[in-house]
């Protein structure tokens, strides 16, 4: 590999300019450590730590670890986290002292009361991070979800700028982006397909799910490879102090997990499976189930860790699952995600933290047909990657955060290993491998300048190469709109480099604080995007096929603005408020010739267009934290367009992700201590389809035709729906008055209450009768609608 480091210097020089004049004297000294729940040791992301004299605090890392800087004399710290008891320690800071601390959580009783202690409500107006959410577990298994089962991609969908074409479509879109174009990381390992049951529910087992954050602009220049947003999913530790088991019963599948200490707070691990069942239920009854046939899937989620000493602690985790669909024993198709992921945290002192991280993903999917060896058709193709990520964060004092690193990643695409047998006679249609290297080196600072402003900047440097064994080709593209004809092509052998690029991705985000309850935040960044989903479809599925950046298609680059006005209100700030506004602007978009071949075509490249992108909006959030009714409520206007020639007479048109109207509403109201109730509502603008603006018949059969090649110039109706459910905790108590170690609730929910049949796309199709001569030949539109019912559930749910 040829690897560019012509911008090393640059970087490098950013360093040392940010640390040179940061660095303090000897008589600074530093208080570090970790923050955990106490019930069950696993580290608390983002917790406050707060210094009150000092008028200033940071939150933990993903890990839980916090390091401040100050000068020697006598503080209180206080240390607190949302849903969590918060504990006040007085310090006299003549040394450098760690404080590892446990949080007690809060009785249900204390919740109303125990809300001005809460410091980190205050990070809606205090820090520098916008458009980005974060979603704990406890809130996400309070929002009713489809039959009842707690889902991950469910749950952010009711976010701002958070939507999804309709119900079964696979993964979700973000301000406009398409589904390709978010990064989905679970543990640091990408997952190519979030998705079972085609869009149903999520890969992430709920009971495995420790915290999700979503990042929707300003992201941090340690993260790349995706335009839209990145979804990062952290599991569970697992329980170190003691055994439990969690699982539920539930109408479509259950769960179980097992967790608890490798070797008493110092190392844990946790177990967690999933199963559906509806054709083992059906297989009595339904023929095609016995022979062969499957509808289900599974996943099996790990992770341990264990503490090594006061500066290391190692983890390992893992995912596995699958979709199958057969029809019988030799035909269906089914597909499945497989990560990998080896950790280490090491501590060099007392303020500089490092992880290195080894990452192994894979996405595979596999197709069949024939009922015996002499007419059958096989098809598989899958994308492996091989990641190393160090990553160090250094202290520099309490108003500087650096971190900088880097990550190397090798991909492997087949995208089709495919045999055709035809009476005995075998055709391999496969297509070749392909093999690319993705490398990123970056740096960034958070600082704060004064009390009222903070910025966060970096700079990210990112490379790609695509290596043989392969075949380049080269297109006439004097024609746009139509497949473009081979007009030359160069071979190269194993290893050698066929094409590469390099890019700067350069972030910044600003805050100004006007008061203790109100900011005023801007960001930029500039994202690049070297894979490319390729799908000609409304909804992303299964096959859609993922391919590398080559001579033919550029990476994918995309500039973002932000603006926005953050506030708390209430009288104890139990209320936050937001409304931002963002425009992004892309390059490289790709689209499609009408009748493009995206499966098992070699020259897929000469059915691809290239064109422009943009994308604007506004996002308004407004959340109540605290009391027994919470919940928030979201809405986006927003519009996101594709500018290509060939397609619309080279005028912008709207993407098939466009949806002009998205309001959410989530509320939970909690009855007493064993009833609670939920609901949400959801609205959005239904979306672009392209539909035939004429038609001419042939010897009676219809063609339909559009005139003026127009690419989505109608909308299908809008989609809404409301959902509502009930939790019913089982006894706390046993009847001699001590404390059940059972812990059981019921939930019951329905899904879609006023049985909206929202469509999911309309399609014509001529009258099956037979037209009379000298009669007009009629046509019919019908509506799809995936779920155009009242879906009522219940699930049981236990943890002992």
């Amino acid at each position: 590999m040829n690897f560019n480091f012509r911008i090393l210097p640059v970087i490098l020089a950013g360093l040392a300019l940010i640390t040179g004049g940061q660095l303090q004297a000897q008589s600074k000294y530093t208080i570090n450590g970790y923050v955990k729940d106490q019930s069950n040791g696993e580290a608390l992301i983002g917790a406050t730590v707060y210094i009150r004299q000092a008028a200033t605090g940071t939150v933990t890392n993903v890990y839980g670890f916090y390091s401040l800087t100050l000068d020697p004399g006598t503080y209180t710290v206080e240390f607190s986290y949302l849903g969590y008891q918060s504990i006040e320690q007085e310090v006299v800071l003549d040394k450098n002292i760690r404080i590892d601390l446990e949080l007690p959580l809060v009785a249900a009783q204390l919740t109303e009361v125990v809300v001005e202690a809460d410091r980190d409500r205050e990070n809606n107006v205090q820090s520098v991070e916008m458009s980005t959410n974060k979603l704990d577990i406890a809130t996400i298994k309070k929002i009713p979800a489809f039959l009842g089962e707690t889902d991950v991609l469910k749950s952010i969908q009711l976010l701002p700028g958070v939507s999804t074409v309709g119900e079964g479509a696979s993964g979700f879109n973000v301000r406009g982006g398409s589904v390709g174009q978010n990064l989905i990381l679970l543990d640091e390992a990408p997952v190519y397909n979030s998705s079972h049951l085609l869009g149903f529910f999520s890969v992430f087992n709920p009971d495995a799910v420790k915290d999700t954050k979503l990042y929707k602009g300003a992201i941090p220049s340690r993260y790349g490879g995706r335009l839209a947003s990145l979804l990062d999913v952290r599991m569970k530790d697992g329980n170190n102090k003691k055994y439990e088991v969690t699982g539920g019963i539930g109408t479509i599948f259950s769960r179980l997990a097992v967790e608890g200490p490798i070797v008493k707070e110092k190392g844990s691990f946790i177990v967690a499976g999933r199963r559906s069942y509806a054709d083992i239920l059906a297989r009595p009854f339904v023929e095609l189930l016995q022979d062969g046939g499957a509808l289900n899937f599974y996943d099996l989620t790990l992770k341990a860790n264990y503490t090594l000493n006061a500066k290391n602690r190692v983890y390992a985790s893992g995912y596995f699952g699958r979709d199958n669909f057969m029809f019988d024993a030799n035909q269906g198709f089914d597909w499945g995600n497989s990560t990998a992921t080896l950790r280490w945290n090491h501590l060099f002192n007392d303020r500089m933290f490092a992880n290195v991280s080894a990452v192994f993903s894979n996405y595979d999917y596999a197709l069949a047909f024939g009922e015996d060896d002499l007419d059958k058709f096989k098809w598989s193709s899958n994308i492996q990657n091989y990641m190393v990520k160090p990553e160090v964060t250094y202290f520099i004092n309490s108003d500087n955060e650096l971190s900088f690193g880097g990550e190397f990643t090798k991909y492997i695409f087949e995208p089709a290993n495919a045999l055709g047998v035809s009476d005995g006679a075998a055709i391999d249609i496969s297509l070749p491998e392909k093999n690319t290297i993705e490398a990123a080196v970056y740096i960034g600072n958070s600082q704060k300048i004064n009390s009222a402003i903070a910025v966060e900047y970096g700079l990210r440097y990112s490379y790609f190469g695509l290596f043989g064994a392969g075949t380049l080709y080269t297109y006439d593209n004097s024609t746009p709109g139509e497949s473009k004809e081979v007009i030359a092509t160069e071979t190269f052998g194993r290893g050698e480099k066929m094409q590469t690029y390099d890019n700067l991705e350069p972030r910044l985000a600003l805050k100004v604080q006007m008061n203790q309850r109100s900011s005023v935040k801007a960001s930029y960044n500039r994202m690049v995007q070297y894979l490319h989903l390729i799908s000609n479809t409304t909804a992303s599925n299964p096959l859609d096929v993922w391919t590398p950046s080559t001579n033919n298609i550029e990476p994918e680059l995309a500039d973002q603005f932000t603006v926005g006005y953050f506030r708390d209100f209430g009288s104890n700030q139990d209320y936050e408020a937001s409304i931002e506004t963002y425009y992004r602007d892309t390059q490289n978009q790709i689209d499609y010739i009408d009748g493009a071949e995206i499966l098992l075509n070699e020259n897929l490249e000469a059915d691809l267009l290239i064109g422009s992108g943009r994308a604007y909006g506004v996002e308004l959030f407004v959340k109540k934290n605290s009391g027994k009714l919470n919940g928030w409520v979201s809405y986006t206007v927003g519009r996101t367009e594709l500018q290509v020639e060939g397609i619309n007479r080279g005028q912008w048109y709207p993407t098939r992700f466009d949806q002009t109207h998205n309001l959410k509403i989530a509320a939970f109201y909690d009855i007493n201590k064993r009833w609670s109730l939920s609901s949400d509502f959801v609205f959005i603008t239904g979306t672009p389809t392209t539909f035939p603006t004429s038609r001419y018949v042939v010897q009676g059969i219809v063609v339909p035709h559009n005139t003026n090649d127009s690419r989505n110039n109608v909308r299908i109706p809008s989609y809404h729906r409301l959902d509502l459910s009930a939790r019913m905790e089982g006894r706390q108590f046993k009847r001699n008055g001590k404390e059940r170690k059972f812990k059981d609730y019921w939930v019951f929910s329905v899904y879609n209450l006023y049985a909206r049949r929202n469509p999911f796309s309309i399609y014509f199709s001529q009258q099956d009768v037979r037209t009379q001569p000298g009669t007009p030949t009629t046509t019919q539109a019908t509506q799809l609608s995936i779920i155009g019912t009242i879906v009522p559930s219940v699930s049981y749910n236990f943890k002992f």
